[in-house]
C-alpha cells in the first residue's frame, strides 16, 4: 500500500502485470495451474496426489492433498512474480505467478487450510485504494481495474479443507459463468493432466473420477486411457496411447502439443506425447528457442524415442515412425528431423534372420555395444526391404543365405521417410542367381511367392528372371526357358543339355504360371533347345560322337500316327545304307514309293537298315522321304520359290519335285494325284507353277500339249497321249493346254506362229477362236505391239494359210462376196486389233461399193422369216429400213460390180436380196458396236 501511495506509476505498472498474466499466458489454464499446484504439494510432502472438487453454495471448491499453503506460499501469491517452490525437486509451480489464472474466473478466490486461510478480493483491494486517496486514488478512478492478488486478507471464519485434503481454493465465478461449467471443465482435462503431473494419481470432479493406474512395465492407465510411458534423459518423457495392448498413435491433425509439462502452444504432429521442461517464454505458451536447454532436450527426446519405439510389438513399430508433411511448429520440425535421424541409425527394425541362431552380419555391426536388446534388430539405414508381399520369404532367404542377411521381417513395411533399401521381385530374381541350395529349397521359395503372384499385377513379368535348379546341378534363370520333368519323355531326349529340364524337387505350380512348360511330346518337340541340338546333329556326327541315342529318342517323339513331316527335324542325323551321317531329309526309305521316280543324280541316299526297327511314321516325319509330302510354303525349303510370285497367301506346296527324273513324270504325276493332298497341292499354287515348268511329258513342257478333250485347239497343240492315273484336272493345272490363254508376247509370237506352220491343219473355226483372243490381249493391254512382229503368213477363214501382205482382216461380213481370190482372216469381235496386230488391212477398207437400185422398200419385220428370227432372238428389229432385192448388184469404187446377197445402204438402211443373210450382218453389226462402245 505504501509503495501504491508513493508511486501511482507502481500501482499501475501491477495492474498490468497481473491483467497480463490473466490474459495472456495464462488464460484459460486455470485447471492446469491448480491441479500442478496440487502435483507440487503432493511432492512436496511426499504423498500420493489426490484431488477433489466439487460446487457448494454457489462456488467452486478445489481440494488436494500433499504439503498445505504455508506463510511462504501466500507471500509468493501475493509478490505476484515469485513462486515458493524452487527448490522442490520435480516441482513444476505452486503457488506462483500461474495461480492469476483464476482470475479469469473468480475475483476474490480463496485458500483454506486446517491452519486458517487467505483471501483475495478486487472488491475489498479496490476499496483500499481509494481509501489511500491521492495519486493511486485518481488512477483508480480512471481505471477501475486493481491487482486482486497483490493484498491478502486472512479468513479465519472459512471452514477448514475436507478430511484428508491439506488445502482448498474457493472460487465463487464472476457473474455469468455458472461453477457447474467449470466442473464439467476439470473433469474433461484432468485426464491430461494426470499424465502430465505424475504426483497426480487421481482427480474427483463432482461425480466424476478419473485416476492415474501404475500397470507396470511403463504402463498406466488414466481413466479409460492406457499409456505406456518412456523416459530419456533430461527430464524428457514420451506417452504413447494404447488400444487395448496395441498402440494408438496420434494422427498428424490431431491436435498434439507439447507439454511442458502441462499443455503449451506448441504444435506437434508426433504419434506420441512429448512431456518434457522445454524452457518456455514467461507466458508459458511457447518455448524460448534460442536457450541452449532446447538442443539438449530435442536430442534427449529423440534418444527416448527410438527406446519407445522399441518397446511396442515390431508388427506396430512402423506406425511411430511420424507421417511425412509440414512440421506444425519450428520445434515440431525440428523434433521431426532428430527422431528421423535416430530412427534411422537405431537397430529397431526386425530382422528376417532368427536372433536366436547366428546374428546377421548387419545386425551385429549395428549391435556393436554389445547389448542383448539389439539381436535380431537392424537399422533402417543397414536393412532391405524385401518388397513382395510374400509371408515368410524374407525369413527363407535370410536363413539360406547371408546375402539376405539384412532383410527385414515378414509382415513389416518400414516407412519411405526411413529410405529403407527396397529390393523388388526383380532385384530378388537377379540376386537369387548366386544363392546355393537344395532343389526343396527353391520349391519353398516358389511355394512362397504363389500367392502373391496371383494376386500382384505385374509380379509374374518382374519375377521372369527368377532362378530355377535343373536336373543336372545347374541353376538358370527364367522359368519361361525351363521345361517341367514329365514321366513319358525319352530319357535321352531330357539329358541334353540344351534342354532345360528341371529338378524334379523343385517343381512347383509357380514356375507353369511363369511361364515353364510341362516336358511333354508337343512341347518337347517345340522346344528351340531341341530344335538347336536337331541343327547341329550331323556335324556332331561328322566329328566323331555318338548321336544315335538322341536321335532315336527325337525319333520316338516324332512316332505318332500318320505322323506329317515336320521340316523342323529335317536336319536329325541318321545314316544311310553305307553308315555315313546323313540329314534325314536327304534320305529315302528303301521301299519308299518314290524311290524309283529320283533322279540317279538326286542328292537322296538311302536309309541305312540299322533304322529298320523304327517306326515308318517316326522316319517320314523326320523328313525321310518316302511319298511326295505337303509343307508350308517356304523359300528356304521349296525349289525355286524365290521366283514364285508370292500374293501374301500361298497353299502349302510339294517338296523335293526337283528330284524326280525328267523321264519319270507320268509315274509321279500318278502318284501326286493318287494322294489327297498332293493331288490338292498340285492343283494350284506354287505346286501348280513349278510343275508347269519342269514337267516333261514325252520330252515337252506341259503347255506345248492340249486336252483330248479341248477341240478348240485341234490342230493348234498336239493331243496329249492318256496318263495312267492322271485326269484332266490334274494335266491342266500343270499347263497342258485346255483353252487358248494369251498373258504375253511370248505366247502372241508362238500363238501366231502356229496359226502359220503349213504344217498344221487348223479349221477356220479354231483358227476365228485363236485370233479373236489375240485381239483381246492387244486390245485390253496385255500385250504391247512393239514386242512383237507382225507374221508373214496368216491363217485365213477356210483354214488356209496365206502370205500376209495379201490378205485382209475380214471385218464385215457382207464384203466375203466380194473379196473374190482375196485371202480373209476372220476378224472376229474386234477386227480393227487384229489387224493392228496382223500389219493387215480391213476388208471394208479393202472393198466398198454402192447397191444399184432401192428395191422395194420396207420395215424389216414385212418379212416374215426375219419377224420369226427376230422373235425367237428376243431381239428388237435393226434400226433403219430393209430394201428388198430380186439380184442385188453393188457398183464397186474400183468400177467393177459384184452381187451379192446383202449390202449396207446409207444411214442404217439395209439393202438384200437374201433378208436373213442382211438380218445376220445388221445384228453381228450391232453387236460389235456394243462390244467396243
Amino acid at each position: 500500500m505504501t509503495a501504491w501511495s508513493s508511486s501511482p506509476t507502481r500501482f499501475r505498472e501491477d495492474v498490468n502485470a497481473e491483467d497480463d498474466l490473466r490474459r495472456g499466458g495464462y488464460a484459460d489454464t486455470w485447471v492446469a495451474e491448480l491441479l500442478q499446484n496440487a502435483a507440487d504439494a503432493a511432492l512436496a510432502a511426499d504423498l500420493p496426489g489426490r484431488v477433489r472438487a466439487v460446487v457448494v453454495d454457489g462456488e467452486l471448491r478445489v481440494a488436494n492433498t500433499g504439503a498445505p499453503l504455508d506463510g511462504a506460499g501466500v507471500a509468493a501469491l501475493a509478490a505476484l512474480r515469485a513462486s515458493a517452490k524452487r527448490d522442490t525437486a520435480g516441482a513444476t509451480g505452486r503457488f506462483g505467478v500461474g495461480f492469476a489464472a483464476v482470475l479469469a474466473v473468480c475475483t476474490a478466490p480463496r485458500l483454506v487450510t486446517a491452519a486458517g486461510g487467505v483471501a483475495f478480493s478486487a472488491a475489498r483491494t479496490a476499496v483500499e485504494v481509494a481509501a489511500l486517496g491521492g495519486e493511486a486514488a485518481a488512477e483508480l478512478a480512471r481505471d477501475a481495474r486493481v491487482p486482486v492478488l497483490r493484498l491478502a486478507w486472512p479468513a479465519p471464519e472459512e471452514e477448514p479443507p475436507p478430511p484428508g485434503f491439506a488445502t482448498e481454493v474457493r472460487l465463487r465465478p464472476v457473474p455469468g459463468i455458472d461453477p457447474h461449467d467449470l466442473l464439467d471443465e476439470l473433469a474433461r482435462t484432468a485426464g491430461d493432466l494426470l499424465l502430465a503431473l505424475p504426483g497426480l494419481e487421481s482427480v474427483t470432479a463432482g461425480p466424476v473420477t478419473v485416476a492415474r493406474t501404475d500397470l507396470g512395465d511403463g504402463r498406466v492407465r488414466v481413466g479409460d486411457t492406457g499409456y505406456l510411458l518412456v523416459t530419456g534423459d533430461a527430464g524428457v518423457r514420451w506417452a504413447l496411447r494404447l488400444r487395448g495392448d496395441r498402440p494408438a498413435p496420434y494422427g498428424p491433425d490431431d491436435g498434439e502439443v507439447l507439454h511442458a509439462p502441462t499443455r503449451s502452444a506448441e504444435q506437434l504432429s508426433l504419434p506420441a506425447r512429448l512431456i518434457a521442461p522445454f524452457p518456455l517464454d514467461p507466458d508459458r505458451r511457447r518455448i524460448r528457442a534460442d536457450d541452449p536447454a532446447v538442443d539438449v532436450l530435442v536430442d534427449a527426446a529423440a534418444a527416448a524415442y527410438a527406446d519407445l519405439v522399441r518397446r511396442v510389438d515390431p508388427a506396430d513399430r512402423a506406425g511411430l515412425v511420424p507421417e511425412p508433411g509440414f512440421p506444425r511448429s519450428p520445434l515440431d520440425g525440428r523434433l521431426r528431423d532428430a527422431l528421423l535421424a535416430t530412427l534411422t541409425h537405431t537397430p529397431w527394425l526386425p530382422a528376417a534372420a532368427s536372433p536366436t541362431g547366428t546374428a546377421p552380419a548387419a545386425a551385429a555391426e549395428d549391435a556393436e555395444d554389445g547389448t542383448e536388446d539389439d539381436a535380431g534388430l537392424l537399422a533402417p539405414n543397414r536393412a532391405e526391404w524385401l518388397d513382395v508381399p510374400a509371408d515368410g520369404l524374407p525369413e527363407l532367404l535370410a536363413a539360406c543365405d547371408p546375402a539376405f542377411s539384412r532383410l527385414v521381417a515378414s509382415g513389416f513395411v518400414p516407412p519411405t521417410a526411413l529410405g529403407v533399401d527396397r529390393v523388388g521381385a526383380a532385384a530378388l530374381a537377379e540376386r537369387l542367381t548366386g544363392v546355393e541350395a537344395a532343389p526343396g529349397w527353391w520349391r519353398e521359395l516358389y511355394a512362397a511367392l504363389a500367392p502373391a503372384v496371383d494376386t500382384v499385377p505385374g509380379l509374374a513379368a518382374e519375377l521372369g528372371a527368377l532362378p530355377v535348379p535343373l536336373v543336372d546341378g545347374r541353376l538358370v534363370p527364367g522359368p519361361a526357358s525351363v521345361l517341367l520333368p514329365d514321366g513319358d519323355a525319352p530319357a535321352a531326349v531330357t539329358a541334353l543339355p540344351e534342354l532345360r529340364i528341371a529338378h524334379p524337387d523343385a517343381v512347383h505350380p509357380l514356375l507353369r504360371r511363369l511361364g515353364a512348360a510341362d516336358a511333354d511330346r508337343d512341347t518337347l518337340l517345340d522346344a528351340p533347345a531341341l530344335h538347336a541340338a536337331v541343327e547341329r546333329s550331323v556335324d556332331d556326327a561328322e566329328a566323331g560322337l555318338d548321336t544315335t541315342a538322341a536321335a532315336r529318342a527325337v525319333l520316338a517323339l516324332l512316332d505318332t500316327p500318320a505322323a506329317a513331316p515336320d521340316p523342323r527335324f529335317g536336319s536329325l542325323a541318321l545314316t544311310d545304307d553305307d553308315g555315313r551321317p546323313a540329314r534325314a531329309d536327304e534320305l529315302v526309305l528303301p521301299d519308299a514309293a518314290v524311290r524309283d521316280l529320283l533322279d540317279p543324280d538326286a542328292p537322296v541316299g538311302v536309309l541305312g537298315p540299322e533304322w529298320a526297327d523304327v517306326s515308318r511314321d517316326a522316319l517320314v516325319a523326320a523328313g525321310v522321304l518316302d511319298r511326295f509330302t505337303v509343307v508350308p510354303f517356304d523359300p528356304d525349303v521349296l525349289h525355286d520359290a524365290e521366283h514364285y510370285p508370292d500374293d501374301g497367301d500361298t497353299p502349302p506346296a510339294v517338296r523335293d519335285l526337283d528330284l524326280v527324273a525328267d523321264d519319270r513324270w507320268p509315274a509321279a504325276l500318278a502318284l501326286l494325284a493318287a494322294d489327297r493332298d498332293t493331288r490338292a497341292a498340285l492343283l494350284t499354287g506354287y505346286t501348280a507353277w513349278w510343275l508347269s515348268r519342269h514337267v516333261r511329258l514325252d520330252g515337252r513342257l506341259p503347255s506345248t500339249w492340249r486336252l483330248r478333250s479341248a477341240t478348240g485347239l485341234a490342230g493348234l497343240y498336239d493331243e496329249v497321249a492318256a496318263l495312267p492315273g492322271v485326269d484332266d484336272a490334274v494335266l491342266a493345272a500343270v499347263g497342258v493346254r485346255d483353252r487358248v490363254v494369251v498373258d504375253g508376247p511370248d505366247e502372241v509370237v508362238e500363238l501366231l506362229d502356229r496359226l502359220a506352220d503349213p504344217a498344221r491343219t487348223v479349221s477356220g473355226e479354231v483358227a476365228a477362236a485363236a485370233y479373236a483372243a489375240l485381239a483381246a490381249a492387244v486390245a485390253d493391254g496385255r500385250v504391247d505391239l512393239d514386242d512383237v512382229d507382225p507374221p508373214d503368213r496368216v491363217r485365213t477363214a477356210t483354214g488356209q494359210v496365206a502370205p500376209t501382205d495379201r490378205a485382209v482382216v475380214l471385218d464385215a461380213p457382207w464384203v466375203l462376196p466380194a473379196l473374190d481370190a482375196v485371202p480373209a482372216v476372220p476378224g472376229g469381235p474386234d477386227p480393227a486389233a487384229l489387224a493392228e496386230l496382223l500389219d493387215a488391212p480391213l476388208a471394208s477398207d479393202r472393198v466398198a461399193g454402192t447397191a444399184r437400185g432401192t428395191g422395194t422398200l420396207g420395215p424389216w419385220t414385212a418379212d416374215p422369216e426375219v419377224a420369226a428370227v427376230l422373235a425367237a432372238l428376243g431381239e428388237p428389229a435393226p434400226p433403219g429400213r430393209l430394201h428388198r432385192h430380186e439380184e442385188l448388184v453393188v457398183d464397186l469404187d474400183d468400177g467393177g460390180t459384184v452381187t451379192v446377197p446383202a449390202w449396207p445402204g446409207r444411214g442404217d438402211d439395209w439393202h438384200a436380196a437374201d433378208p436373213l443373210r442382211a438380218l445376220v450382218a445388221a445384228l453381228a453389226l450391232r453387236r460389235r458396236v456394243r462390244m467396243l462402245g
